[in-house]
């Protein structure tokens, strides 16, 4: 006997021609929105140290990623100095 249920993810959750109430399609833009916003390990760990993919790579870090650590270096650096951090 033939599998009546449709494929999973088969439609897209945004679908404009989707028989979803106004209700549904307003959460799941919402769902998708939060999405996006969340950072994955890497991305928090590159805005901690521009340096860090590389290394957890095993690679040695671009001229533009030391520049980089070097900059928020500097810049927490004269923040203490005003007493802001």
């Amino acid at each position: 006997m033939a599998d009546t249920q449709g494929q999973e993810n088969a439609h897209g959750a945004l679908d404009g021609k989707d028989d979803k109430s106004l209700a549904n399609r307003v959460a799941d833009a919402v769902a998708a929105e939060d999405a996006k916003d969340e950072d994955s390990p890497e991305v928090a760990a590159m805005k901690e140290d521009p340096t860090a993919p590389a290394r957890s790579h095993g690679n040695e870090p671009s001229r533009g990623a030391k520049i980089d650590a070097q900059i928020l270096q500097e810049e927490q650096e004269e923040l203490e100095r005003k007493g802001k951090a």
